[in-house]
């Protein structure tokens, strides 16, 4: 994706301090693929992908100083944990030259069980799921779709 859409494939998906740290790196090819997974999976846990105004650059991916992967949420998607109860997104990230996968667990105060009623009073709520879809790069693969 990166080389078919270059700069407005890196600043659509990816935060300035996302872009830094993985052109700072020697395999930089590996860990915007290491992030790109760790955004899908943190929209997996979260049970909404793409909807509820939820966008790319709402989720970032910081390392620790000792190298631990720590998820920062911004935007819908930190409005969506705040709404149903979920406190902290741990993810684990792996990669190499030619695959990478990401594991996302949500965490909260709240119940499974609360959580997920509360997502399905917001369905009830949403009319056009579909005005959250990217509108650019309309050739873009969404997350989990191959």
């Amino acid at each position: 994706m990166i080389e078919r859409h270059g700069e407005l494939f890196l600043t659509r998906v990816y935060t300035a301090h996302e872009i830094e740290y993985c052109t700072a790196r020697k395999a930089s090819t590996q860990h915007y693929a290491g992030r790109f997974a760790a955004k899908e999976a943190v929209l997996k846990a979260l049970g909404t992908g793409w909807t509820r105004g939820i966008h790319w650059r709402d989720i970032e991916v910081r390392n620790e100083i000792g190298g631990r992967p720590r998820i920062l949420l911004g935007g819908g998607a930190r409005d969506l944990c705040e709404k149903v109860g979920i406190a902290e997104m741990l993810i684990s990230i792996s990669h190499c030259r030619t695959h990478a996968t990401a594991y996302a667990l949500a965490l909260g105060r709240t119940s499974m069980n609360e959580i997920n009623a509360r997502l399905a009073d917001m369905d009830d709520d949403d009319d056009d799921i579909d005005d959250d879809l990217p509108d650019d790069l309309s050739d873009l693969d969404e997350p989990g779709q191959n």
